[in-house]
């Protein structure tokens, strides 16, 4: 199964947006799927409540950190997935995402989990 199914799956089963985006590499991080579930936990709705970074771009961004980071900054490849994520699901806030302001919906969460999921492999395949 590709990540971004593997990733939806998950999120299907009870994870966070956050959470299934970490899940689905596990393998990739080293880390067993509980450590990831618990540092994911907070990041579920936006950082809670809708009100901030959608949780499966943190989720990316978390992944994306502990594959390559190996404790340097590496703001640049964050900066990229986060436009990469910005352009396929049109914003960056949970709030927006999910149009509690203006009723209209712009990235359903299953997307926002295929986009993180996508928006780093297209950052990781980068660096082959």
């Amino acid at each position: 199964m590709e990540k971004r199914e593997l990733a939806v799956n998950l999120k299907r089963e009870g994870h966070n947006c956050c959470q299934a985006v970490l899940a689905a590499f596990a393998d990739e991080t080293g880390l067993p799927e509980e450590t990831l579930d618990a540092m994911g936990a907070s990041f579920g709705g936006g950082m809670a409540t809708m009100e901030a970074t959608c949780g499966a771009l943190c989720g990316a961004q978390m992944a994306l950190g502990l594959m390559v980071s190996h404790g340097r900054p590496i703001p640049g490849m964050a900066r990229t997935l986060l436009r990469d994520f910005e352009s396929r699901a049109g914003a960056l806030q949970c709030r927006q995402l999910k149009g509690i302001d203006t009723g209209k919906v712009l990235c359903p969460c299953d997307d926002c989990v295929r986009f993180a999921v996508d928006a780093l492999q297209h950052v990781l395949e980068g660096l082959a």
